[in-house]
């Protein structure tokens, strides 16, 4: 409301529409259950196509009428996205589906509903909740917990840390380059798109460390959205450790009913491929993104194919072929690197000039060193900082290793972090990068 306040009325009219689509369903014979699910499903799904891909669309077709001299006449809409519109978009699905199945009670209390929706921390960026976790604990009564406040607040912290010293940081150069690429050297390019690789990890990750931590102090429990996902052996492991609310969301509402592993091996990679062109659409109506899901599409069916060779190989041949996990880990963050080349440009030409530049290795242009060393120092060791403090978090250490000190000296260690992000933090106003989808 405080973006476009009428748009809180897209929220509303969402809400109501599931909220007794869910009644109905639970109430109805089953031959009707499907009617009401399909229009839930199509009365949210529609509002979310107005607002995110009707332009994106829209001038796909005008430019495909323009090709071939036909007359198109149907103009843009002068509409801005509202924020957050797929994360509450896909949350209130998973309710309306969930109570189709028979796995969840449909909710009677319009204002706990409600609740569900538009639940504060994680609402305009996730992770995307199911209704069999968040519900139940809006009936729970949450008393004051030493421990458990604490622990949301580091946590808070430690988000904070993540989008304001390193995301923030290094957006400044990121933007700058991808903003012209052409312009700039290889090099430059290369360092911009390893940047952007921690950028958009800590914007998002740090993000979801907010709203869990937030969520925590008051009594809530969220899913885990990231798991060290630059630490992944494969692109499958990497997706079971990124943005894993959502990963997990297509897993059990498009590629279970697809069929999933249970059909034969060419509809399993298509199913495959579509759940992530899919994926790539859901992030933003571009082309961009579509190629970007194409690509780990390809990524993830190619690995199914590479595997299945593998079981047919004679196991003392594969096994003098399999690299070390080190080169498994700088493979798999190689290709995932690539792939957020078209992510993060503007447009497929701009994606273009950036990978012809890259393999080409063309000196020509301006050099990183032209950027002020001093921050770009700041951002490299806050990565490294980072990386040090997950791999100690990944075996539990941190929380064992604060609560078996005295006070002052946790105290000692808060103040330190808080220093360190008002010392070494880049506050000028960067918006989440997970706002705009």
């Amino acid at each position: 409301m405080a973006f476009i306040p009428a748009y809180i009325l897209i929220l509303f009219v969402t809400i109501v529409v599931d909220y007794f689509a869910g009644i109905m369903i639970e109430n109805s014979a089953d031959s009707k259950k499907k009617f009401y699910l399909i229009v839930s499903i199509v009365s949210t799904c529609l509002v979310l196509f107005i607002f995110k891909y009707f332009n994106f669309f829209n001038s796909s077709f005008a430019s495909i009428a323009n090709f071939f001299d036909l007359r198109y006449p149907i103009g843009i809409f002068n509409i801005i996205l509202p924020i957050g519109l797929s994360f509450h978009t896909f949350q209130s699905l998973s309710y309306v589906i969930e109570v189709y199945r028979g796995n969840q009670k449909a909710e009677r209390h319009f204002g706990i509903y409600s609740l569900y929706v538009m639940f504060y921390p994680q609402l305009v960026a996730g992770p995307i909740e199911r209704p069999s976790n968040l519900l139940p604990q809006f009936f729970e009564k949450h008393s004051f917990d030493y421990q458990r406040v604490t622990s949301g607040l580091r946590l808070m912290l430690w988000g904070f840390f993540k989008k304001i010293v390193i995301a923030d940081r290094l957006a400044v150069f990121v933007n700058e380059v991808y903003g012209n690429p052409g312009s700039y050297n290889s090099i430059s390019l290369i360092v911009a798109t390893l940047f952007f690789s921690f950028q958009i990890y800590c914007d998002f990750s740090g993000y979801s460390d907010i709203a869990i931590g937030a969520a925590r102090v008051m009594g809530f429990k969220l899913m885990r959205n990231f798991r060290t996902p630059y630490y992944s052996k494969s692109i499958s492991e990497f997706w079971k450790r990124w943005h894993i609310s959502l990963s997990t969301w297509f897993r059990d509402y498009l590629y279970i009913p697809l069929g999933g592993n249970r059909v034969s091996k060419f509809r399993n990679y298509f199913n495959i491929f579509f759940i992530f062109l899919v994926s790539g659409l859901w992030h933003g109506a571009n082309w961009t993104f579509i190629v970007w899901g194409a690509l780990h599409g390809f990524y993830m069916v190619a690995e199914k194919i590479i595997r299945g060779l593998k079981s047919s190989m004679p196991k003392f041949i594969w096994k003098n072929l399999i690299p070390s996990r080190t080169i498994k880990i700088l493979m798999t963050f190689f290709l995932v690197n690539f792939s957020w080349i078209f992510f993060r440009s503007e447009s497929l030409s701009d994606s273009m000039i950036i990978m012809r530049k890259i393999f080409s290795l063309d000196l020509s242009g301006i050099s990183i060193f032209s950027f002020n060393k001093n921050q770009l120092a700041i951002g490299v060791c806050a990565i490294l900082v980072m990386e040090i403090v997950q791999l100690i978090q990944e075996k539990g250490l941190i929380d064992n290793f604060l609560y078996k000190r005295p006070i002052f000296v946790r105290w000692v260690v808060y103040y330190l972090c808080i220093m360190g992000i008002l010392a070494f933090g880049e506050f000028r106003a960067q918006d989440f990068i997970y706002f705009q989808f």
